[in-house]
């Protein structure tokens, strides 16, 4: 069983910064994919960015320049690092985790990830 848990959301003005945080607890996995998905109610969900096992980074083009993403092993925690942020950001941010056995950035290509954290609001206004 795996936990994921979410900090880091708030309320900021466009072109501010703020840092979403997710550690996780139980089980590790050999090979993962780690990613951070937005929602905005009336809107497709959006994978923003995904870092794998080997630390090889994925950005959606909305975010790529502004937003990084990193994990910290030995703390077991996922980052999202986002920069000159806009209204078009403003959604719930969630991190997920599928994982396994499979070699490469198998799990950053699976329609679907297992494990979930509550997610965090992120609202930026102009």
């Amino acid at each position: 069983q795996v936990q994921l848990v979410e900090s880091g959301g708030g309320s900021v003005q466009v072109g501010d910064s703020l840092r979403l945080s997710c550690v996780g607890s139980g089980n590790s996995f050999v090979n993962y994919c780690l990613v951070w998905f937005r929602e905005d109610p009336g809107l497709e969900r959006e994978g923003v960015a995904n870092i794998d096992a080997d630390g090889r980074t994925s950005y959606a083009e909305t975010v790529e320049g502004r937003f990084t993403i990193s994990q910290d092993n030995v703390k077991k925690t996922l980052y999202l690092e986002m920069n000159d942020l806009e209204p078009e950001d403003t959604a719930k941010y969630y991190c997920a985790l599928e994982g396994g056995t499979y070699s490469g950035d198998y799990y950053c290509h699976q329609p679907e990830y297992s494990y979930w954290s509550q997610g965090t609001q992120v609202t930026v206004s102009s």
